[in-house]
């Protein structure tokens, strides 16, 4: 009897994991991500999601991916230029060889931002906040991959990872001596530059300023002054990841992204460091809206926007906070459980975000990817960079578009259809 239960127990194991195997290949393209609150959520960046949110089958294989050490920048205390702990702020370089020997990427990490002297106290202990707390070793994939066959265009170029420290998007600069907080941002990016070029980035012949999320932002908000630091013989353009965030309404019709940024934006006094062009006819937080920068933007640059940003839909569309009956909380962490109307609600957003870029894509010398996906971060990971089943528009992946436009051999303007009519996304789930 024992022996016919552990046969039965031993089939219905095996008809289970045969189960498994057949749903993880139905939903390969799913990445499941875990987030406990939202600050979570905030601290999600491309690196987290290469590491945490691939499917099942691949975590137990062994990392093949290239590590790069972290640098940090010894003159950087001298100038004031500290993270939120006044420790030294860092980044990884990879250096590039042959054909990409006098070229240069520069990728601004994201990590959303903090907002009060109570969430900048706490991001301090994190490695947001403190390279006391920062890998001393990070994974390069997606754009920062060093294998051709992942990253054709920029797989030898000098590639660089600067780690986000400051909590406003690079772009702080005032202190709280009370907290012990030092908003430095705007000096960081600057003492960070400065290291770079003497590092052999002033001999640039082509160079591209990258950011991802908050560091879309930043890449936006620093992009004319990136261009400034070469001579106008060097091909410089920007490209920014998930970084346009919307002045967006939430469900319970308030506006939960711009009373953050508001927070940011005066606890930092990022308003020194705006563009005059805006900060001319509008107030500051507007001005840290990317809706409201992008078409001033003299330098080329691209943007690669999921058109249901997955961060704004759990941040800043339907944020517990604004949703305090939970209606929202299935919908919000997988899409295939939202109703009409709340499917109407996100398709809304898209048409904000196609309204907000119109003005910009007018302009040659930009690019667009926008794609109907419920993502964030697609240029740091693999999967949706560059791999047989990464999302495509037009037939054309997001690296070979990036790699179209930069090099100027295609005009790339591709604006997705609404959902739900892209088969090729690669979309973001919570639980």
């Amino acid at each position: 009897m024992k022996q016919q239960q552990k046969v039965s127990v031993c089939c219905c194991l095996g008809l289970l994991v045969v189960a498994l195997a057949a749903a993880l290949k139905e939903k390969e393209k799913e990445q499941v991500l875990w987030s406990k609150s939202w600050l979570d959520l905030a601290d999600k960046d491309a690196a987290d999601s290469a590491s945490s949110a691939l499917p099942a089958q691949t975590q137990t294989q062994p990392p093949l991916n290239l590590m790069v050490p972290l640098t940090l920048i010894n003159s950087a205390a001298s100038k004031g230029a500290v993270c939120l702990d006044g420790t030294l702020p860092g980044y990884h370089l990879h250096p590039g060889y042959g054909s990409g020997a006098n070229s240069w990427l520069i990728q601004l990490e994201g990590g959303g931002w903090c907002n009060s002297i109570r969430n900048c106290v706490y991001r301090k202990t994190t490695r947001r906040g403190s390279s006391k707390f920062m890998e001393k070793q990070l994974p390069f994939t997606g754009i920062l991959s060093n294998k051709a066959e992942e990253n054709p265009d920029f797989f030898n170029w000098n590639r660089v990872k600067l780690r986000y420290c400051d909590g406003a998007s690079f772009s702080g600069d005032s202190q709280n001596e009370a907290a012990q907080l030092h908003f430095r941002g705007q000096r960081i990016w600057l003492a960070a530059m400065e290291e770079l070029m003497s590092k052999g980035m002033q001999k640039a012949d082509q160079a591209l300023l990258s950011g991802c999320s908050a560091g879309g932002l930043a890449s936006i908000l620093h992009c004319d002054e990136f261009q400034d630091l070469f001579p106008e013989t060097t091909r410089v353009k920007c490209l920014s990841d998930a970084g346009m965030f919307l002045d967006a309404i939430d469900v319970s019709g308030g506006h939960t992204l711009k009373n953050l940024f508001a927070g940011v934006v005066s606890l930092q006094e990022v308003q020194k460091n705006l563009p005059k062009t805006c900060i001319d006819h509008l107030d500051p937080t507007s001005c840290f809206f990317p809706q409201n920068l992008v078409a001033n933007v003299k330098t080329p640059m691209f943007l690669l926007n999921a058109a249901y940003d997955a961060w704004q839909v759990q941040a800043s569309l339907a944020p517990t906070s604004a949703d305090p009956r939970g209606l929202w909380s299935a919908c919000k962490s997988n899409h295939a459980l939202c109703n009409s109307s709340q499917i109407q609600f996100f398709q809304d957003f898209r048409n904000q975000m196609l309204n907000a870029v119109r003005d910009f894509s007018m302009s040659t010398k930009n690019g667009l990817f926008i794609n109907s996906c419920f993502a964030h971060c697609q240029s740091e990971r693999q999967d949706t960079w560059f791999a047989d089943d990464s999302p495509v528009l037009g037939n054309r992946a997001i690296a070979l578009s990036v790699g179209d436009w930069y090099f100027d051999r295609l005009p790339v303007k591709a604006i997705d259809c609404a959902y739900p009519c892209d088969n090729t996304c690669h979309n973001l789930m919570f639980k």
